[in-house]
C-alpha cells in the first residue's frame, strides 16, 4: 500500500517548480523590457556627433552662408573700423565709420579680379564665385572694394592666397607707375554722377583666407584725387590701410564666424 504522505508531497514538489519557471519567465520578460525600454531611449535621446561629425556639419554651414545670406547682410550699410592709437598719437584708437556705396552684382572668377593670372590661380583653387562691394568713409576721402571669392575648402582658400602671392602676381605694376600692387579685387566702377566721386584708381591691394573664403581689399582717394602714392603719407596711408582691412575683415567674420555647435532635435531617426 502506499504511503499517503508521499503522495502528499509530489504535489508541493512541482508547486515549487511550476514557481521557479514562472519566476525565470518573469526575470526573463522584465530584462527583455528593460533592453527595449533602453533601445526606445537610444533612440529618443539626442544624436551624439564625433568630433569628425561636427566639424564636417559646420564647415558646411559656413561654406553655405554667401548663398543663404542676404547681400545686404554681407555687405552691412555702415560698418565700424578701428583707426590705431599709435597712428593718432593718443593712447586709445578712434572708431569709424563706413559707409556702403554699393554692392556690384555677383561675378565669375575672372570678371572679379585684376588680372588673367589671377583668375587662373582662383580657378585652379576651385573658385565658385566672386562677391564684391565699395564702402566709403565718412569724410569721404577715402573708398575701399571688398571681394569674397567663394572657394569649396578652407584648403582651397589657403592655396588661392599662397598663389596669389607668387612673385609675379604679388607685384604689378600700377598703370601710372607710381608704385606696385598686388594682384586683386578688381574695384566696383560706377557710372553717371556718381563716377566722379566714387571711382578711383587703387592704392594698396591685399588679400587674407578666412574659412572657405579669400577676402581681398583694394582702396585709394576717393574721386581719384590726389594720385601722389600713398605711402609718402604716414597718415593717409595708415588711415587709409584702416578702412580697408576694418571692412574686410567685418565681412570675413560674418561670412566664417564659427557656427554653434551641432545638435540633433531628438526626434526617432534623427
Amino acid at each position: 500500500m502506499a504511503d499517503p504522505l508521499a503522495r502528499a508531497d509530489l504535489p508541493r514538489r512541482g508547486g515549487r517548480g511550476r514557481r521557479a519557471v514562472a519566476l525565470a519567465a518573469l526575470a526573463l520578460g522584465l530584462a527583455g523590457l528593460v533592453i527595449s525600454l533602453a533601445g526606445v531611449a537610444i533612440q529618443l535621446l539626442p544624436r551624439q556627433f564625433t568630433a569628425a561629425q561636427q566639424h564636417q556639419i559646420e564647415s558646411w554651414e559656413i561654406a553655405g552662408r554667401w548663398r543663404v545670406l542676404p547681400a545686404g547682410q554681407i555687405f552691412p550699410a555702415s560698418l565700424t573700423y578701428l583707426l590705431p592709437a599709435a597712428v593718432l598719437e593718443d593712447a586709445e584708437p578712434l572708431n569709424l565709420h563706413a559707409l556702403r556705396v554699393g554692392i556690384a552684382p555677383q561675378s565669375g572668377c575672372a570678371s572679379g579680379v585684376t588680372t588673367a593670372s589671377a583668375a587662373a590661380v582662383l580657378r585652379r583653387s576651385g573658385c565658385e564665385a566672386v562677391l564684391r562691394a565699395t564702402y566709403i568713409d565718412a569724410t569721404r576721402t577715402y573708398i575701399t572694394t571688398v571681394g569674397v571669392v567663394v572657394l569649396p575648402t578652407d584648403a582651397a582658400a589657403v592655396a588661392a592666397y599662397d598663389g596669389l602671392n607668387q612673385p609675379r602676381l604679388a607685384a604689378a605694376h600700377d598703370p601710372g607707375g607710381t608704385g606696385r600692387l598686388a594682384a586683386g579685387v578688381l574695384v566696383v566702377r560706377f557710372g553717371g554722377p556718381a563716377a566722379a566721386l566714387y571711382d578711383y584708381s587703387p592704392q594698396i591691394s591685399a588679400s587674407f583666407a578666412d574659412g572657405p573664403y579669400l577676402i581681398m581689399y583694394a582702396a585709394g582717394y576717393a574721386g581719384n584725387r590726389p594720385r601722389v602714392n600713398v605711402t609718402t603719407d604716414r597718415y593717409s596711408d595708415a588711415e587709409m590701410t584702416s578702412l580697408a582691412q576694418g571692412v574686410a575683415q567685418s565681412v570675413a567674420n560674418t561670412l566664417a564666424a564659427a557656427p554653434a555647435p551641432p545638435h540633433c532635435p531628438g526626434a526617432p531617426g534623427c
